[in-house]
């Protein structure tokens, strides 16, 4: 048998492709196998099988050899080969274990049986070796991934911090303030929302330099933090100017503390061993849970505290008041103007083109909203739609603005239109079917309309936004997301929200001459968008450096009035077919909306 297997040609053996493949080594004593595996161990190139009898006199018995050759062969088959009625298998699978790489064949046998076990066991010895190859260079991939997901999330939480704080003083900026307002007001209880402003400031600047001027803002911070402690808020809104949030009993208390914090920022400053004499001067505005507020109304009356306690000669504090505030009888004539105005025709919107990044090709245009009205002029949006918005106006509004905007795509060859809703309309409960019968009713397909959404409109539920968005996905329409980049969930946000496109936010462009960190987060946005794979839209474009810059670190589409201003739906047409508009028709008369402009579409 030894020489059929091992010195002639194997013939009837089984498959001669299987029995050629299959190299015997021969040997008739347990130390020599012992040897023989150590041997091949040691160059790299273990066996696959080993076939063991059970007695082999005079040296070591085949119980000892398994246990041998398994210490040094963790993975080698083991084939024991008896004829004795008094072996004991589970002396061999202690001895020489695991029992899944231990088999037996009983004498007498054929060779034929060694040939077809070996093929076997040499087949399931290299499937077990890719296996474990497979299993090392898997667990090294998650290793790998789980260090990127360190990175990213580090790098996550330094874009959040950077995004949400002031880089000079490190205390929440302008964003994170307003964020933490318009939670404030969701919650019970009296609170106060302040503007504190240094007085001439500029002067210190001037005199000093702005080294020191950076030191007296630092310093100022530091104080109000220790003054403020965890009771409130500090943040820098900008250049001199710090936003104060506070829980208080009324407005006794509120003018009390206040005058606490105006104190500790008023006298004389040690700095680089001179004495630099600062002050400042409060508004405050004092807010109670029996009425919804707005939290860009609360910060623009504290505003406007502010400014009266500039007027009063400085270092004061000045609590806001309805006589402070000429706008809003203005304010409540816009509430009561604003529905009549839609019946009388005083609406209209515009479209500014949007433009890809190389050539003049327009892809789009944005639907912007006017109110020309007969007795006061244009009535900036900025005025009237937080109005609509707190009115509950808003959802008439947007139907009539989507609209007109469905019937003006239809006039265009190829361009879809981008109509804005704000986050009360997305929030509605029927957001998705009630937008879907619009867009039915209309004849129009999804496909030729982008839903800009704020990225406010995001946060709060992100469970039911992610969903909202989803759906609209699904059925076709476009989905972008609006001032992106304000917000510090913006990269958490992206991650889980289907979107198409990202709008960088109008203040991240204006700042790119200015400042570092504005050009920084706009390349970010850029380099985001292009790794997801989604359009990157800088809007506010007004100026050829600007339009060159971002070009160069290519943001995919383009909008501003460098390239050209929101044009009457006349004009907007004529660029969709590919003319020129020189002149643009201006959207208002005196007496009212153009022709042309919307009503009459």
């Amino acid at each position: 048998m030894a020489a059929e297997l091992f010195d002639g040609p194997r013939e009837g053996l089984g498959s001669d492709e299987a029995a050629a493949a299959l190299e015997f080594v021969h040997v008739t004593q347990g130390l020599d196998a012992v040897t023989a595996v150590e041997e091949a161990v040691n160059a790299g190139d273990g066996f696959a099988v080993a076939f063991i009898d059970v007695r082999m006199p005079p040296g070591i018995d085949g119980k000892e050899t398994a246990a041998r050759i398994r210490a040094l062969d963790p993975d080698v088959n083991l084939v024991i080969v008896t004829g004795f009625s008094d072996f004991n298998p589970s002396d061999i699978f202690r001895a020489a274990g695991p029992a899944d790489k231990i088999f037996y064949i009983a004498k007498p046998f054929e060779a034929v049986e060694v040939v077809q076990t070996a093929t076997a066991l040499a087949r399931r010895w290299q499937l077990d070796r890719e296996l474990a190859e497979t299993r090392a260079a898997l667990a090294e991939k998650v290793v790998q991934l789980e260090a990127q997901a360190l990175e990213v999330a580090a790098n996550e939480s330094k874009a959040a911090h950077v995004a949400s704080h002031d880089p000079l003083t490190d205390a929440p900026n302008r964003f994170a303030f307003l964020r933490a307002l318009s939670e404030r007001v969701g919650k019970p209880g009296c609170f106060a929302v302040a503007m504190l402003d240094l007085d001439r400031f500029k002067l210190i600047n001037d005199t000093f330099g702005h080294f020191v001027g950076d030191e007296v803002i630092r310093i100022v911070c530091e104080r109000l933090t220790e003054q403020l402690g965890d009771a409130g808020m500090v943040a820098r809104l900008g250049g001199d100017e710090f936003g104060l949030l506070m829980s208080v009993s009324g407005e006794d208390e509120a003018v009390m503390r206040c005058e606490l914090l105006l104190r500790g920022c008023t006298g004389a400053f040690s700095i680089l061993g001179q004495p630099v004499q600062n002050g400042a001067s409060i508004g405050v505005t004092v807010a109670d849970a029996e009425h919804v507020h707005d939290p860009v109304d609360l910060m623009r009356r504290s505003d406007l505290a502010l400014n009266r306690a500039k007027q009063s000669g400085r270092g004061v504090v000045r609590v806001f008041d309805e006589n402070m505030d000429e706008s809003e009888r203005f304010r409540r004539q816009v509430e009561t103007g604003l529905e009549q105005a839609m019946d009388d025709g005083e609406l209209t919107l515009v479209y500014q083109p949007i433009y890809a990044r190389r050539g003049r090709d327009v892809v789009a245009f944005e639907a912007l909203l006017r109110w020309c009205s007969p007795k006061h002029g244009m009535i900036s949006p900025k005025m009237f739609i937080p109005i609509a918005e707190e009115s509950g106006l808003i959802h008439a509004l947007g139907d009539w603005v989507l609209e007109e905007a469905l019937q003006a795509v239809k006039r265009w060859p190829r361009q879809f239109v981008s109509v804005n809703f704000s986050p009360r309309q997305f929030r509605r409960p029927n957001f998705v079917p009630h937008l879907l019968a619009q867009v039915q009713r209309a004849g129009v397909s999804p496909t030729q309309l982008q839903i800009e959404i704020p990225e406010t409109a995001l946060t709060g539920d992100v469970e039911r936004a992610a969903e909202t968005l989803y759906r609209l996905r699904q059925m076709g329409f476009r989905v972008a997301i609006d001032n992106f980049g304000t917000g510090y969930s913006s990269l958490y946000n992206i991650r889980i929200f289907p979107v198409d496109t990202l709008k960088v936010d109008k203040s991240f462009v204006d700042g790119m001459g200015r400042e570092r960190e504005s050009a920084a987060i706009v390349d970010s946005i850029i380099q985001l968008g292009r790794s997801l794979e989604l359009e990157v839209v800088a809007v506010g474009i007004d100026t050829e450096t600007r339009l060159r810059a971002l070009q160069l670190a290519g943001c995919s589409q383009i909008q501003g009035d460098h390239l050209s201003p929101p044009l009457v739906l006349d004009d907007a047409v004529v660029l969709a077919l590919g003319g020129d508009v020189d002149e643009p028709q201006p959207p208002c008369s005196p007496d009212g909306p153009m022709p042309g402009t919307g009503a009459s579409v």
